[in-house]
Order: structure tokens, then C-alpha cells, then sequence
């Protein structure tokens, strides 16, 4: 009966809200042909792929592609650079993000914080491509801008496409340089949302503003924060294939400090052509990914449930 009952009241629901549900039907098309129907293609991760024979006549292997990823030790590095990369991704840019929102807020509106809003807001719009382009002018041993400066200044050069150790911390900056500013416009928009008499009331008590950001804004960004962090995780196995790529390129002099899985999958897929090898590593990928950010979610339901997304 209980059963029934919920079916009678979805479809009602459905009947009830009919224009709405009308205006999701184009995004659950384009999930279920972009997203979904694509899944298909995972089962050439178990075959030897011939693209002659196609998914439905190649030779069934098993776990073979994945046992010759997971025989070195490649596996490994690349991973630990995955996560490594896209952990510091999240929280320096989460923090970045949320100290230009709460700075911005703070100095109010006028023309020199549209100002600064729009220009630092621009970054994100230049592509990885093009950011490349102007790293080498920065990079370059003999020319570059770094480099001419520090020898100007009487100090060591650095020959930074044979030194894989310094371009951790510089694919970190060049990130926040790129997406912290727009991160930002969340964490303002949230921020614009929280009621304007809690502040009010603090000054009153009289609470400086160093400590209503900590006592309000702070705690009432909790779950805005939370949520965001979740979808990032999401992520957290992708390899920023543009970024990496289009800074690094094919030096394998770097790759021990930022070989990721998808520059790893790129290059594999360029150079062995092997379709099924490279599948097996994505759905490594996928899988990890999944269950990441499926305990996280729970996590993050147990510690407080309006934080989760699901």
C-alpha cells in the first residue's frame, strides 16, 4: 500500500509541476547522450581493441589491461601527483577564493573594487594554450624573465625545464593566479545572502569586523564551502590534462613531479595506441574518483546534513 501510495504522489508531483519538469528535459537529454550512453565504451578496457573488429568483435582479455599498468611502478607516481596536485588545487584555491570574496565584500562598492573584480576575474578566460605560450618567456634558461632578474641580482639561475622539483609549486601559483578570482564570485554571492541584522546586532555588542567575519560570515559560508569542496572533489582524479600539458608538454626530464593520469593516458594513447590499455586506466580513474567523493559525501552527511549533496 505504502508503495502504491508513493507512486500515485510522485506521479502527482509530476502532473502538479509539469512546466518544470518540461525544462529539464533538455539537460537529462544531453546527460544521458553525453554522459551516459558513452559508458558503453568502457568495455574495451577488457579487450585487446582492434578498431576494425569494434567493441562487439575484439578479443576479450579480462584484467590484462590493468595488471600491465599496475606491474611498474608508474602507477604510483602518477597517482600520488593526481591527487597531490589537485589536493592543493582545491584548498589554496578554496582559501584564495574565500579571502578575495570576504576582502571585496568588506571594502564595499565602489569603482576601484568593480575594478579590481573585473580584472581579476580575467585570468579565467585565457586558455591553458596561451598560458603556455607566455610561461616560456617567464622559464626560458638563457632568456627568460625569471632568470634574467635573478642574475641581474647576483644569484643562482635556474634551469627550471630539467629541474622537475621547482614546478610544483609553480603549477599551484599559476592555478590560483587563474581561477582564484572567479572562485571567487561564489563565495560573494553567498556572502551577499547572509542576513544584513546579524551584523548589525555584533556591531552593537561591539564585535570588530576581524571578529564578525570570524563569528558570521565565516560560519554561515560553512555549507556553501562544503558543497564546493565535494564537487571539486569530484575531480580530484583528473589531471588537469590542458594545464599540465600545455606547460610541461612532453619533458620527460619533469615528468617524476607532474606526470598526472591523463597526461599519462595522453601520451600512452599517442605512443602505444593501445585503446584498451588506456581505457583500463580511465576507469581507474573513474572508479577512484567515485568512491572519493561517495565517502566524503557520507562524511560530510554525518558531520552535518545540509552540507551534503546528496
Amino acid at each position: 500500500m505504502n508503495r502504491t501510495a508513493n507512486k500515485l504522489s510522485g506521479m502527482r508531483e509530476i502532473i502538479q509541476n509539469r512546466s518544470l519538469y518540461l525544462l529539464a528535459v533538455p539537460a537529462i537529454l544531453f546527460s544521458i547522450i553525453f554522459a551516459y550512453l558513452p559508458m558503453v565504451g568502457t568495455v574495451i578496457a577488457f579487450q585487446d581493441f582492434n578498431p576494425m573488429k569494434g567493441m562487439f568483435g575484439s578479443k576479450w582479455i579480462g584484467f590484462d589491461n590493468l595488471r600491465f599498468f599496475f606491474r611498474g611502478e608508474d602507477w604510483l607516481v602518477i597517482t600520488f601527483n593526481t591527487v597531490f596536485f589537485n589536493l592543493m588545487f582545491i584548498v589554496t584555491g578554496t582559501a584564495m577564493a574565500l579571502a578575495l570574496a570576504i576582502m571585496l565584500t568588506e571594502l564595499g562598492k565602489n569603482a576601484i573594487v568593480r575594478t579590481v573584480q573585473s580584472v581579476m576575474i580575467l585570468p579565467n578566460f585565457i586558455s591553458w594554450p596561451i598560458i603556455g605560450l607566455f610561461s616560456v618567456t617567464f622559464f626560458t634558461a638563457d632568456t627568460g624573465v625569471i632568470n634574467h632578474f635573478l642574475a641581474s641580482a647576483g644569484l643562482n639561475t635556474i634551469d627550471f625545464y630539467t629541474d622537475p622539483d621547482v614546478w610544483p609549486p609553480i603549477l599551484i601559483l599559476i592555478n590560483l593566479w587563474k581561477t582564484a578570482g572567479f572562485g571567487a564570485i561564489v563565495y560573494m554571492a553567498a556572502i551577499v545572502g547572509i542576513d544584513k541584522e546579524l551584523y548589525e546586532a555584533a556591531r552593537i555588542d561591539g564585535a570588530t569586523r576581524f571578529k564578525s567575519i570570524l563569528k558570521i560570515t565565516l560560519p554561515m559560508l560553512k555549507s556553501t564551502i562544503v558543497m564546493l569542496f565535494l564537487l571539486s572533489l569530484g575531480n580530484i582524479f583528473g589531471g588537469n590534462l590542458e594545464m599540465i600539458y600545455s606547460l610541461v608538454g612532453d619533458n620527460s626530464f619533469l615528468f617524476s613531479r607532474t606526470d598526472t593520469i591523463d597526461t599519462y593516458v595522453f601520451r600512452a594513447l599517442r605512443t602505444s595506441g593501445s585503446l584498451g590499455m588506456t581505457q583500463a586506466i580511465a576507469l581507474y580513474q573513474s572508479v577512484v574518483g567515485f568512491i572519493l567523493v561517495m565517502t566524503a559525501n557520507k562524511i560530510a552527511s554525518k558531520l552535518d546534513k545540509d552540507s551534503a549533496l546528496f
